[in-house]
């Protein structure tokens, strides 16, 4: 049965922080920094974590955050065990994720908040995560006798550029001590109007791993083709064995995208380079399939090389996993975002094939990626994350605030 005197408290508290959310979210856009550079945007939010009296350490993972709220046990506890003896309760733990770094994109915006670091901006809703990770925060403090367990939130750093600021956390113990059964995060959407949210269950998200080709061969003058090995030439043969072997690979079974997205090769109208540089992108939605691609790619460059003058080297550098939603978890937090925002609110998402490095928990411990709607299209907020003109209906924050804070609260119960 709902609990629908909790959903209306949940929502008069995110509703009576909305202002405040607005301002938050504003003042994180307007000040933008890069992965691995978040440091005042770390300050920000832990200075409001203090404020509202949440315990929380810093400098996890370079700039990263994580605390815990913890409602008291010890009620529950004396229900379980009212002599004291036999096994104690499990404290259940959810984690709530939220990432905080910007792009190096020039804001086209004309807004008030708009960003005050040139070429730096929240494209991708970042600012929008915290801000409603803190909203969600500000609300689970407030009603720490409303749920049983421990709700852990992590402010992450990092998560536009390789390795990732997960990865970094995890490998600092940001999933230990405690442990947490489940974790959620949530990430803009404009396609979705603001007050709706989509979920998926199973393997959502790509992998992601940067390619990189290096064509040598011998440079020279133009005019004299004999005394070269024209590494373009050499590199323009091995573009299209990438692209015969892309379109065989979207055939594929398993949803897998191969591309080559950068050519530099440093000549002129006479001059013959002496090497050609390659870069591109292998995605896929299976980790055991993603390493045997990771073969055929260094298979195909050997006979490249069997085959041409000059010579290929590769490298791929790793990305992201595959991101997985469990299912359990993902099924029911879609249960509970239906209770809060009503059926017709949540629709079901298709396979996205970006990628994102909240995989590195989704790989850990069970996991929901769910999207929060902040399109409008009667406001012209229409754009796309990562574009100059990108932007957020407002209304969001209050929603998502609410939600995630309704959804963790029902992951703690059994």
């Amino acid at each position: 049965m709902v609990n629908t005197e909790s959903i209306q408290k949940i929502k008069s508290l995110a509703h009576g922080i909305r202002d405040e959310l607005i301002s938050i979210r504003r003042h994180i856009h307007a000040h933008p920094e890069l992965s691995f550079h978040e440091t005042e945007t770390a300050k920000f939010i832990s200075q409001k974590l203090s404020n509202w009296n949440i315990e929380h350490k810093t400098g996890i993972g370079g700039n990263g955050i994580v605390g815990t709220i913890k409602s008291d046990l010890s009620r529950f506890d004396r229900e379980i065990n009212p002599d004291g003896s036999g096994p104690k309760s499990k404290i259940r733990c959810v984690a709530l994720r939220a990432d905080m770094d910007a792009l190096p994109i020039l804001e086209q915006n004309n807004v008030d908040y708009k960003s005050q670091n040139e070429g730096v901006m929240h494209a991708c809703g970042h600012d929008v995560h915290s801000s409603a990770l803190l909203g969600a925060l500000k609300i689970l403090n407030e009603m720490k006798n409303d749920f049983e367990g421990t709700i852990k939130f992590i402010f992450q750093p990092a998560e536009e550029k390789l390795p990732g600021g997960a990865s970094l956390m995890i490998r600092e113990g940001v999933l230990e001590n405690p442990k947490p059964d489940a974790i959620i995060a949530q990430h803009v959407f404009t396609p979705l109007t603001a007050g709706k949210a989509g979920f998926f269950a199973g393997k959502y998200m790509a992998s992601s791993d940067e390619l990189y080709f290096t064509v040598k061969g011998k440079g020279g003058h133009a005019a004299v083709p004999k005394d070269t090995i024209n590494p373009i030439f050499i590199a323009a043969h091995l573009v299209n064995e990438i692209e015969m072997l892309s379109k065989e690979l979207s055939q594929a079974e398993i949803p897998t995208i191969l591309a080559i997205g950068k050519i530099v090769g440093p000549g002129a109208t006479n001059v013959i380079p002496d090497e050609v540089k390659l870069e591109g992108t292998l995605r896929t939605m299976d980790e055991a399939w993603r390493i045997k691609l990771h073969q055929k790619l260094k298979g195909l460059v050997g006979e490249f090389n069997e085959l041409h003058e000059g010579e290929v080297s590769f490298e791929v550098k790793h990305g992201y996993p595959c991101l997985v939603n469990d299912e359990v978890v993902t099924t029911r937090s879609k249960n509970f975002a239906k209770e809060f925002l009503g059926q017709e609110n949540v629709v079901d998402l298709n396979v996205w094939m970006a990628s994102e490095d909240f995989a590195f928990y989704s790989q850990q411990i069970p996991a929901c990626f769910y999207r929060i709607g902040t399109g409008n299209p009667e406001k012209g907020i229409t754009s796309g994350v990562h574009t100059s003109t990108f932007n957020v209906d407002e209304d969001a924050l209050e929603i998502a605030s609410g939600m995630m804070a309704w959804i963790a609260m029902n992951l703690l119960q059994e």
